[in-house]
């Protein structure tokens, strides 16, 4: 007895991405979300800008970071030689280990201060 075989091929059905959203205008994009440019100008005109530097400075200085930047400086200059490192050089090698060594503590109150204030002034 001879079985026939049929080979059944399934068209495996097209999956569409789901369409795009509907674009939105600037003016909502604005209202919604601010751009930096805009922040920082409402940080300056209201003077908070200058106060939250201020605070900055404060925290970096109870918490040892700015006596760290400092050492950190003196030892590339004794290494490097003093008339042989710029202002530029310092930039460079110290700036990725400052940024990286500030405590999250002192950025979460930045950011606590800056979203206060935006909320103080939302329109």
């Amino acid at each position: 007895m001879s079985h026939s075989h049929k080979l059944v091929i399934k068209r495996s059905s097209m999956s569409r991405p789901p369409p795009p959203p509907p674009p939105t205008t600037n003016k909502d994009q604005q209202h919604q979300n601010p751009s930096f440019q805009e922040i920082n100008i409402k940080l300056i005109q209201s003077g908070e800008k200058e106060r939250l530097k201020e605070l900055l400075r404060e925290r970096l200085l109870e918490c040892g970071w700015i006596d760290e930047m400092k050492a950190l400086c003196r030892a590339f200059t004794r290494k490097k030689g003093r008339n042989n490192v710029t202002v530029d050089d310092l930039v460079h090698v110290i700036s990725p280990k400052g940024r990286a060594s500030v405590p999250n503590s002192v950025k979460a109150e930045l950011l606590q201060r800056i979203r206060a204030f935006l909320a103080s002034t939302a329109d």
